[in-house]
């Protein structure tokens, strides 16, 4: 699997005239290699030529996890000291077969500590953007990767259906968010959560990324939750709203608003329709309900290695769905100093249409208060 991914992305450098790629720890050295390393003080590089062995750079205290490697990188490890340290990213270097690279990083993940190095390591560097031809790269996922997606969305909704008990009221949102985390982990997840749990009541809900407080549950007022869970690295991403006793009119019409815009977004969605099509068709029932100017954020994003990642669903994406490709449909009113609701759902489109991953009602449900 690892080396049918070599070789797409050989490819991929080859159209893009590049002659190597660098990659620090994240998801798209994951992806290509299956290995996972902690971005920190202690710079780790891979460098994967258009030709040739890739090579990666690393201290030694990490050259244990090469054991796992499937794909044949030639390590280049170094001490504790700074000379050490330069010393193998010039060994790197003078490994691959030019020393003056069109050399591609990623431009959202690498930091300067490591394009120093690398910048110091040749004798010359003309710098790519490599972020796209690793989306071009990434971007439809193969079975095995629906797989383990499919299982981080039926994590996920397990570990809510576990947590749903303790949410009532007088508990606050931190604590209840952190009974998402450790009912996340008891169902399954990988240690790391794609992103720590949204808890938003009340007025909190009106806050699109609201961080949970010590905010107490109370009778009549919304609750958004927004969580996911890990499973093989691969992420999901759901969120409901619910209701803690009753809601005055223009909540409950917002809430049917946006479970309406929800099913348009979907029902819009196939292969050949552009990205920026299913954010028109959600969008155009809550703006024709009286909520427009409350939708305040795209339709959706993509979902895979990385909770947030290509294709975004947003007016101006004029790129062609692709079966394969999942994201997040999440349409979202957000009533300033009233509350919020957002229905997220996760979708991969199909050779027919798509598939809908996500299986938990949409409808607005009453938890104790």
């Amino acid at each position: 699997m690892n080396l049918q991914r070599l070789e797409r992305l050989s490819a991929h450098l080859a159209t893009a005239k590049v002659d190597a790629v660098a990659l620090v720890p994240g998801p798209n050295l994951f992806y290509l290699t299956g290995l996972s390393f902690h971005l920190m003080e202690r710079p780790v590089v891979a460098i994967f030529p258009r030709s040739g062995d890739p090579v990666i750079i690393l201290p030694e205290l990490e050259i244990g996890k090469l054991q796992q490697d499937e794909v044949g990188l030639r390590p280049f490890p170094y001490a504790e000291d700074e000379a050490s340290r330069t010393a193998a990213f010039q060994a790197a270097a003078r490994s691959l077969k030019t020393l003056q690279p069109r050399l591609a990083v990623e431009y959202r993940r690498m930091r300067l500590i490591e394009l120093d190095l690398l910048e110091a390591a040749f004798q010359k560097v003309e710098r790519a953007n490599g972020d796209p031809l690793l989306y071009n790269l990434r971007a439809c996922k193969d079975e095995r990767e629906l797989e383990a997606m499919r299982e981080a969305v039926r994590i996920a909704e397990q570990a809510i259906r576990n947590a749903m008990p303790r949410l009532r009221a007088g508990v606050t949102e931190r604590e209840f968010a952190a009974e998402i985390m450790l009912q996340s982990i008891r169902a399954g997840s990988d240690v790391e959560l794609p992103f720590a749990p949204i808890v938003a009541f009340g007025p909190n809900s009106a806050l699109p990324h609201a961080v949970p407080t010590e905010r107490k549950l109370a009778h009549d007022e919304l609750v958004l939750l927004d969580w996911g869970a890990t499973c093989r690295g691969y992420a999901s991403d759901v969120t409901r709203t619910y209701v803690a006793g009753e809601i005055d009119g223009r909540l409950r019409m917002a809430f049917e608003a946006v479970r309406a815009a929800n099913e348009a977004g979907r029902q819009a969605i196939g292969p050949g329709v552009s990205a920026e099509q299913v954010d028109r068709a959600a969008r155009r029932v809550i703006r024709e309900a009286g909520f427009g100017l409350q939708f305040v954020h795209r339709t959706g994003h993509g979902l895979g290695l990385e909770a947030h990642e290509e294709p975004y669903i947003r007016e101006g994406n004029a790129e062609p769905l692709l079966p394969g490709m999942t994201f997040t449909v999440e349409p979202g009113v957000y009533l300033h100093g009233q509350g919020g609701i957002r229905i997220e759902d996760d979708v991969c489109v199909t050779e027919q249409g798509a598939e809908v991953l996500t299986s938990l009602p949409r409808g607005l449900q009453q938890v104790e208060a």
